[in-house]
C-alpha cells in the first residue's frame, strides 16, 4: 500500500493530466467528474454517481451513472446546461466495500452529496472528487 501523501501526490498527478486531455474535447456547456482513489493512488473506476436537481421540496433524480476505466464520467455531454442547483451524490461506502478496503459497517461515509449551481449555460463544470472510506476533498475544475 502506497503512503497516504505519495498516493494523494499520484492522485493529484493523474487528475491534472486527465484534465488537459479532457479540455480539447470540451466546447460549450457540459457537466462532468473525475473520482480519485487516494487509498491505491489511482482512479476510482466503476464508482456510482448520481445526479439530482435540487427544486421545489424534493429533489430530482437526473441520471445514474458509472466512472469509467479513468475515473471520468460526463453527466452532462453538451450544452445549454439548464440554469439551478443540484447534487451529485457519489456512493462511495460501496466502492470501497467492492475494492475490499475496509469502511466500517455501517460506513462512516455512505455517500458524499455535494451541491452546486449552474449558472452559465454554456459553462464547463467539472467536479472533481479525490476520496478515501474516511474522507474526501473536492474543487471546481477548470
Amino acid at each position: 500500500m502506497k503512503s497516504p501523501v505519495l498516493a494523494l501526490a499520484t492522485v493529484s498527478t493523474l487528475a491534472s493530466s486527465s484534465w488537459s486531455q479532457a479540455q480539447t474535447k470540451k466546447s460549450s456547456g457540459d457537466l462532468s467528474t473525475i473520482v480519485m482513489n487516494a487509498v491505491s493512488g489511482g482512479s476510482a473506476a466503476g464508482m456510482i454517481i448520481e445526479l439530482y436537481e435540487i427544486s421545489g421540496e424534493k429533489p430530482r433524480k437526473i441520471t445514474q451513472v458509472s466512472t469509467g476505466e479513468d475515473g471520468r464520467v460526463d453527466l452532462i455531454g453538451s450544452g445549454p446546461l439548464p440554469l439551478g442547483k443540484y447534487e451529485l451524490r457519489f456512493q462511495i461506502g460501496d466502492y470501497f466495500r467492492e475494492q475490499g478496503v475496509v469502511v466500517g459497517d455501517p460506513a462512516f461515509l455512505d455517500f458524499v452529496p455535494i451541491r452546486f449551481s449552474i449558472t452559465d449555460p454554456a459553462g464547463h463544470y467539472h467536479v472533481p472528487l479525490i476520496c478515501t472510506p474516511t474522507g474526501y476533498t473536492t474543487y471546481r475544475g477548470s
